[in-house]
């Protein structure tokens, strides 16, 4: 049983096109409606929907940082070293510089933030599915 499909129809932004600029960085299929890309601001805003069991590659913010609001769906955010967060809307997780990190749905439910990232990203291995796949709520 998928969970919060709702998700998939965008519940505060539409949930965008598909994310083909940067699929060679997610596992499975993400979507992205660009909110903010205006030259004259020093931060990106978009709205990031994944399907059910899609995450992104471990990632860095370089000379910046990033910011997830969780607008909708269950997913996990984890930072290197650490255990894996388990998310949920109204969800606010503060990535900072450096930080190496990843983020995405759960197994079974859509998935949908803000994310409002400064800085340039270093995009790094998968997430392998030992690390995934076992994850537990």
């Amino acid at each position: 049983m998928v969970k919060n499909e709702e998700v998939r129809e965008g519940i505060i932004f539409p949930a965008g096109e598909k994310n083909d600029a940067y699929s060679q960085y997610f596992i499975g299929q993400s979507y992205l409606n660009t909110l903010i890309a205006d030259p004259e601001v020093s931060v990106g805003v978009g709205n990031v929907t994944f399907e059910p069991g899609c995450r992104n590659n471990w990632h860095i913010h370089h000379d910046g940082f990033q910011l997830l609001l969780v607008t909708g769906g269950e997913g996990w955010y984890q930072e290197d070293g650490k255990e894996a967060q388990f998310l949920k809307a109204g969800d606010v997780i503060v990535t900072h510089d450096g930080v190496k990190h990843w983020h995405g749905a759960t197994i079974d439910s859509w998935f949908e933030h803000i994310a409002i990232t400064a800085g340039t990203p270093e995009w790094l291995e998968p997430v392998s599915d030992d690390i995934y796949l076992t994850l537990k709520k």
